[in-house]
């Protein structure tokens, strides 16, 4: 086997004019306005209403808040770089597409895996989120579901070994995906629309959290601020703000799955950095403000829970009692966006690498109607639907985490490379700093992945296995690139 069909690259302006890029294909529908909308829609989510409470509980206690300062400043790096990609190169596929161009095949192919990864696990573990606050909405409506399909079919405990837990699936996180994927195939404007109503809610609802949750702080809850460390790296102290900080990274990825949308906005080159940036700036702070007052509301060690901020609003009482409802419904509303984001970027992911040859064309084909990859859309539903109804909230969380963050690293990577070998192409959108903001960003989320667990990093490497399995025995044999 010839060594350089592995690393070939793709010409940027190839990809361009490719079909289904230029002037055929997915419908460019997507606004300014719409891409911010996603952006939050799918950042503002997992992150804020499940993720916060946990990470405070088991890593960081109260300090959470400098975990997701730690997490934002990373992520404004990357997103800069994101940002200049995306101008440069508006198709879907996100780093994969980024990648060909700059690394070549096998290493697009990599990447293209780890984003699958990211991006099935972030949707599953988004909805088992979302089938946390439904029980417990429902629960205060006197609907009861039944034990055995109200929970995961597997758990993983500390010593490394799985167990059953008596249950059949989580059936509300398996109707949650199938409902939203009805959406995505109606269209990418159908889908943006509901998006865009979703997103008003929940940030609605969070500033209401917010501005009303203020006033039940008890102070008490806050000391210590920075628990002592157990003695075990990653349990509180600064190692737990740094181990907080990258299970809390993930929750920034809305805007890594905007990119994978970048073939379907209308101006992609203008429009791409701001819904990028703008929606990652406004989502932090909303991240930053709900974990100060839901570790006041209510001491860290009592939120390992899957539905933190509703606890936070029962422990406050009478006071804030008229607000469980709305929280609840904010928190189902805000959580099924995140659930529609995360499988539209999954679907253009399988879209893109089948594109290339490297998957079976039948995820490359575009529904003639709606101008949607509909056969990808239904195969993502249906293994995120699987995997949502089997498997527990701190295992999907730890491997989109270390997905992510390879992602981003990737991209900071990239563009210093990019900028030595093709300095001379047209950037409507410029990193400012290179190469300091991409080295700072790709140490930072470096960084971040070693503080995750040893565990998490098994699981990586035995899926990183599994996709140069089917790389070298499909992919690499029908690669179009490699054909021509």
């Amino acid at each position: 086997m010839n060594i350089n069909r592995l690393f070939k690259k793709k010409d940027i302006s190839t990809i361009l004019n490719e079909p289904g890029n230029s002037h055929n294909g997915l419908k460019r529908s997507l606004s300014a306005t719409n891409l911010i909308a996603l952006g939050i829609g799918a950042i503002v989510g997992t992150g804020i209403f499940v993720i916060t409470g946990q990470a405070a509980a088991a890593y960081a206690g109260p300090a959470l808040t400098i975990s997701f300062v730690i997490s934002a400043v990373g992520c404004v790096m990357a997103g800069l770089c994101y940002a200049e990609f995306a101008a440069m190169i508006p198709v879907s596929g996100s780093v994969y597409s980024y990648s060909y161009t700059t690394m070549g095949e096998m290493l697009a192919w990599f990447i293209g895996w780890i984003l699958i990864l990211e991006y099935l696990f972030a949707c599953s573990s988004v909805a088992v989120g979302w089938s946390g606050y439904m029980l417990s909405l429902l629960e205060g409506w006197g609907i009861h579901i039944p034990w055995q399909i109200a929970g995961a079919t597997f758990d993983h405990l500390k010593d490394g070994s799985w167990v059953w837990t008596g249950r059949i699936i989580n059936f509300p996180a398996v109707f949650i995906v199938g409902f939203v994927s009805a959406f995505l195939i109606g269209g990418i404007k159908q889908s943006a629309w509901v998006n865009n109503i979703i997103v008003v809610i929940k940030v609605s609802v969070i500033l209401l959290f917010i501005g009303f949750g203020l006033s039940y702080i008890d102070t008490s809850n806050w000391t210590p601020y920075i628990p002592e460390n157990t003695g075990e790296f990653g349990s509180y102290g600064w190692s737990g703000i740094l181990r907080g900080a990258a299970v809390v990274f993930y929750a920034y990825l809305g805007f890594d799955a905007l990119s994978t949308a970048a073939g379907e906005a209308r101006n992609p080159q203008k429009d791409m950095p701001k819904g990028i940036l703008i929606s990652l700036l406004i989502c932090a702070l909303l991240y930053i403000g709900v974990t100060t007052v839901l570790t006041g509301i209510v001491n860290y060690k009592e939120l390992n829970v899957a539905a933190p901020i509703a606890l936070a609003i029962d422990r406050a009482g009478e006071g804030l009692a008229w607000l469980s409802p709305f929280i609840k419904l904010g928190a189902i509303a805000g959580l099924s966006s995140v659930i529609l984001v995360m499988m539209l970027g999954q679907s253009r992911i399988y879209y893109a690498i089948s594109k290339d040859g490297l998957l079976p064309k039948v995820f490359s084909k575009v529904h003639d109607k709606h101008g949607v990859p509909h056969n990808a859309t239904i195969f993502a539903s249906v293994i995120t639907a699987l995997i949502a109804g089997l498997f527990p909230l701190h295992v999907l969380s730890e491997l989109v985490s270390i997905g992510t963050l390879m992602a981003f690293s990737i991209v900071c990577i990239s563009i210093i490379v990019l900028r030595k070998t093709q300095p001379d192409l047209k950037r409507p959108f410029k990193t400012p700093f290179v190469p300091v903001i991409p080295i700072l960003g790709a140490l930072i989320c470096i960084a971040q992945m070693a503080a995750l667990p040893w565990s998490t990093w098994v699981r990586l490497i035995g899926w990183t296995v599994l996709g140069f399995i089917i790389y070298f025995s499909y992919g690499l044999k029908h690669s179009k690139l490699n054909d021509k």
